[in-house]
């Protein structure tokens, strides 16, 4: 048998760590080995990300930095996966000879294979741009980046087609798992370890529509089911749709204590004019009633955005209003991003681009409100008590360890590595905008 080893590079969204997840596993139980690095891999896996352009530019330099390489030793092939592939699969397959394998988030469940006859005989696959063909690799993701913690998509794809986003072309359209496939695959990851789930979805609340109807098939039903799996202490969601965003959803987190109190509701603008022309099918005034619902339903919850500053049209007392929401409403944290045009959807081909440089002016000064709301948040935080998971080494710091609390806040702590994968008890002593410093108790 061939000896065959892999590496895994991950550009991009939770969905894209999820399906690295199931392809190491199922990499794994064929024989092969993963690499310590890609320099000595046979195949680097690149799982990539086009909702920005930006993060498509990151991944083509990355990718041509093997030409070198290969044209050395014919060594490592490349896997190009995730939603780069899907739209600029073939393009990139016929420029980089290196890429052995390109397959967009439909075709994942033909990529194992794909790579073992490119070791094998050296034929290639380019699965092209078609969204619906193959589906997800069938097992679940056993072998984790983080043994403590797992993903699990429910649903995948997008049926919103907002005007500014590429989601839907490149995913597909929105398709539900059967829920028993879901709460079995949960059940296997908490048999397997993982003490923290969350269930990944494009837009999450809206799991269930395309069954046709019947409560089982709704997300509250499919929260409630996953949170009553035995020796499951934390379920997360995300990302959620604020049309889709309905109160029987609160309801099961207020009856669940497992169910963290940490919400992801992109807003994507403070104007309804704004959203209006993005197609996001709710006004300010309707996000504004459900941040106040969800914050009258449950204890100190945490609720984060998103937001696109520099949508084409967009004036500046548009964008102040996206600042006053922000004054309003108070995130925990805010994922901002300049408008990034993307072929094929209908905001690309507006002659009312916003210039690149105001676009960037607007995302600084949004980026500052938000950053002294977040450093106030936290600060009131010092001097409280936590739980929480001890997941992984912290980015800096000898002898610290990073974890996160029920409402996602990150904690650094010091502790031995050994506590990796527990739950603790934390004093809060220390704050920033974007973290917590704490001491055990």
């Amino acid at each position: 048998m061939i000896e065959k080893s892999f590496f895994i590079r991950v550009i991009g969204c939770q969905m894209n760590v999820y399906d690295g997840d199931k392809l190491r596993g199922e990499l794994l139980s064929r024989g092969w080995q993963e690499a310590e690095s890609e320099d000595c891999a046979d195949f680097v896996v690149f799982l990539t990300c086009s909702v920005r352009e930006r993060a498509e530019q990151k991944a083509a330099s990355e990718i041509g930095k093997f030409g070198k390489k290969w044209k050395k030793s014919h060594r490592p092939r490349l896997a190009l996966l995730g939603c780069m592939a899907a739209r600029l699969g073939d393009n990139l397959a016929r420029k980089f000879p290196w890429i052995a394998v390109a397959a967009g988030p439909a075709h994942m469940g033909l990529v194992p294979d794909a790579m073992d006859r490119a070791l094998e005989t050296g034929a290639r696959f380019v699965a092209g741009s078609e969204t619906r063909a193959a589906g997800p690799i069938s097992c679940a993701p056993r072998s984790r980046g983080n043994p403590h913690k797992a993903y699990v998509t429910v649903a995948n794809g997008c049926d919103q087609f907002c005007a500014y986003c590429i989601v839907p072309y490149v995913r597909g359209r929105f398709a539900s798992r059967a829920p028993d496939d879901v709460l079995d695959e949960a059940r296997e990851l908490v048999r397997n370890g993982a003490v923290e789930i969350t269930l990944l979805g494009q837009n999450v609340d809206a799991y269930g529509k395309d069954f046709g109807g019947g409560a089982r098939g709704r997300f509250a039903s499919l929260l409630n089911g996953v949170s009553s799996i035995d020796g499951l202490r934390r379920v997360r969601f995300a990302t959620s749709h604020p049309s889709d965003f309905t109160d029987d959803i609160l309801d099961v987190m207020g009856s669940r204590p497992n169910i963290c109190p940490s919400i992801n509701l992109p807003v994507q603008a403070g104007s309804d004019r704004v959203l209006r022309e993005m197609n996001r099918r709710y006004t300010k005034d309707e996000y504004v009633s459900l941040v106040r619902r969800i914050r009258a339903a449950l204890p100190e919850p945490a609720i984060t955005t998103d937001l696109i500053v520099g949508f084409p049209g967009e004036t500046e007392d548009d964008f102040e209003e996206s600042v006053a929401l922000f004054g309003e409403l108070r995130f925990d944290l805010a994922h901002t991003a300049a408008y990034s045009p993307r072929d094929g959807t209908p905001a690309a081909s507006r002659p009312d681009q916003v210039p690149a440089a105001e676009r960037a002016r607007r995302l600084v000064r949004l980026n500052g409100v938000q950053t002294e709301i977040s450093r106030k948040i936290n600060a009131s935080m010092v001097g409280k008590t936590y739980e929480v998971l001890l997941d992984e080494p912290a980015p800096k710091g000898e002898g610290m360890l990073q974890g996160r609390t029920a409402t996602d806040k990150v904690v650094l702590v010091r502790a031995p590595l050994e506590m990796a994968g527990t739950f603790r008890e934390a004093r809060v002593i220390g704050s920033s905008p974007w973290c917590l410093e704490g001491e055990l108790v």
